[in-house]
């Protein structure tokens, strides 16, 4: 019986050629790219400035055209709805905005109530792709003040509309 070691080839012969598996180096990379999408998507939203709408241009973040969320009530009269869009005026504290909406609100949109619009400002318009009509409770808590001041203008709106 031999028990000399063997070597790993024998003189002259090609060593075992190494398999990867690349199902597995894909399917981790594939998962990595897409959190960091959903993670870039998360904090994008998660910076957006509240602003009223007496605060554009005054206020520090609520300036030029970057994202933003803009609180104010939907002025009288000025809902148009055109080309698949809908374009009206915010006001808030004696200052208005311009908004274009890309679509229809619909749901309980209607003029003289607080809403939130989402988007930027472009060529002095706040081009907007989303609106809030409804706050949640916890935002309700965190934000009393603002919602008071929106109640009141959307009160003094419904009173010049009755």
């Amino acid at each position: 019986m031999d028990l000399t070691p063997r070597t790993a080839t024998e003189p002259g012969a090609q060593p075992p050629a190494r398999k990867r598996r690349w199902l597995p180096i894909v399917i981790v990379v594939g998962a990595l790219l897409g959190g960091g999408v959903i993670v870039t998507q998360f904090l994008t939203s998660a910076i957006d400035y509240y602003c009223n709408v007496d605060e554009i241009g005054v206020r520090s973040g609520c300036e030029g055209e970057r994202r933003m969320r803009v609180q104010g009530v939907v002025e009288q009269d000025s809902v148009k709805q055109a080309d698949g869009g809908t374009t009206f005026i915010l006001d808030f504290n004696k200052k208005s905005l311009q908004v274009a909406y890309s679509g229809d609100p619909g749901g309980v949109f209607q003029e003289c109530i607080p809403i939130i619009a989402h988007g930027r400002i472009v060529d002095g318009v706040f081009e907007s792709d989303r609106i809030e009509v409804k706050h949640s409770n916890q935002y309700v808590e965190k934000n009393a003040t603002r919602i008071d001041e929106s109640n009141k203008e959307a009160a003094a709106c419904s009173v010049l509309k009755g």
